[in-house]
Order: structure tokens, then C-alpha cells, then sequence
């Protein structure tokens, strides 16, 4: 099983740690964090990895080489600019599987990787999106209001579930090959959207799984925590994230 992973943003939320460093090389206790996201994948059975790097590519090749001090196969993607998160994908679409994985390098969870690839398959997706179950507090009051302008109901603080995009995606090679042209900038969000309006099948898959991005320093800071002091991140459940 194959995957790629996007590692060439620049990490400007978490500057300056990143004028210095790329973010997929910020440490999450005693490893980097796509050092953990590629142990897992290798765990997972993906063992043929691309990375697509451009910011502090050097510092990246130079960590992780040709991935078998992982027990990985690893090649790269080479942005000379930034081609966002899909466009990269256009430089190596030949070589990739009928079916793959494409996530980004700032990740920190326990996502079933297999599993999400299995359901991709069984349902024979064009593409499914990783989904986490987020129960989501709103800070102030909400009101509901009718056509009219008529205050219909009153809620104070009310917590809705929602579905949040965790970044990771299974993909059908030859449905998103119509969309990648060499060069061009592509991010998922449009991808998916050509894909949907063109009556292609995009399938979701949710859990309730750990899912923090490191880019965001909140985040950052709990991805530490959880490191260091494992919990469960569902009752009943401690997750393994190494």
C-alpha cells in the first residue's frame, strides 16, 4: 500500500521555530512529528511513501533519506513552488497505486489508516475523506430566527456535532487524474468540489479518534502533552500515537 504525504508548507503559525526548522521535523516528544506519522503508516502496511517537500526540503531528505532506517521506501516529490495540498500529486501520478493515501506531515493521531483505505475500497469510492466526530460548544447564545425576522428559539451555549476534515484522504488514481496538470497549484478542497460536481462518488469515513494539527499552537502544545502523558482520548480507550 502507498501514500504521500505533504511536507513542504512553511509552518508560519509556529514561526520562529520554523524559520529554522520545517514543521515536520517539530518535535512531538522524542521524535518528530512525521517521523511518528511514518512509523504509523509502516505499522498500517503503507511502506511505500512520497513525501512532497519545498520548504527546508534539504533538512528533510537529509532526516529521513530513502526511509529504511524505518523500514520505509521513500522517495520525494520536489516543489519548486508551492503547488498546494494535491498539486504535488501531478509530479508522480504514474507511480502511485490504483488506490493510495495522501495526508499532510502535520498530524498527530490515531486514524486507522488501513481501515479508512479498506472502507475506500469496499465502497468503491473515487475518493473518502477522513472525517473526526467533534461535539462542538458554542461560546454565546443562539438565537433562531424565522423568515420574519421572529425569534423562534433560544439556546443558551448549545454543543452541536460536527464533522471536521482531518486532512488524510484515499484516492482512486485515475478519478483525480483528469484534474492534475504539472506545475499547477491543486488543493483538496477544489479537487473535491471538481470531483462532486462532475457526479464522481466521495464517501466519508468518521471516527472518534485523537486529531490535532501541530500547525496550530494550541494544538501544538496538547500533541506534547498527550505525548508525554498518555490518556484516553475516548472513554475506555487510550490511544497509541509512535
Amino acid at each position: 500500500m502507498q501514500a504521500i504525504v505533504m511536507a513542504g508548507g512553511k509552518g508560519t503559525r509556529l514561526l520562529p521555530y520554523t524559520a529554522v526548522m520545517p514543521k515536520p521535523l517539530m518535535p512531538i516528544g522524542d521524535a518528530p512529528v512525521l517521523e511518528r506519522l511514518l512509523r504509523q503508516l509502516g505499522r498500517a502496511g503503507l511502506r511505500r511513501i512520497c513525501l512532497a517537500v519545498l520548504h527546508h526540503r534539504q533538512l528533510i531528505q537529509a532526516y529521513f533519506g530513502d526511509g529504511r532506517s524505518l523500514g520505509l521506501e521513500i522517495s520525494y516529490a520536489i516543489e519548486d513552488h508551492p503547488l498546494g495540498t494535491c498539486g504535488p500529486v501531478s509530479q508522480v501520478i504514474d507511480a502511485m497505486e490504483p488506490d493510495f493515501l495522501l495526508l499532510n506531515a502535520d498530524l498527530f493521531t490515531d486514524l486507522g489508516f488501513a481501515a479508512l483505505l479498506a472502507s475506500h475500497r469496499e465502497k468503491s469510492a473515487d475518493a473518502t475523506v477522513a472525517l473526526q466526530r467533534r461535539l462542538v460548544t458554542q461560546e454565546f447564545g443562539v438565537a433562531d430566527v424565522d423568515e420574519q425576522g421572529r425569534i423562534t428559539a433560544l439556546r443558551e451555549k448549545p454543543t452541536a456535532e460536527h464533522h471536521l476534515v482531518m486532512g488524510v484522504y484515499a484516492l482512486r488514481r485515475e478519478a483525480i487524474r483528469p484534474w492534475l496538470r504539472p506545475g499547477q497549484r491543486l488543493d483538496m478542497p477544489e479537487l473535491l468540489d471538481r470531483m462532486l460536481l462532475a457526479g464522481l462518488k466521495v464517501d466519508g469515513f468518521a471516527r472518534d479518534c485523537v486529531w490535532l494539527d501541530i500547525g496550530r499552537p494550541e494544538d501544538y502544545a496538547r500533541a506534547q502533552e498527550m505525548a508525554l502523558n498518555p490518556e484516553p482520548a475516548v472513554p475506555g480507550r487510550v490511544a497509541r500515537i509512535a
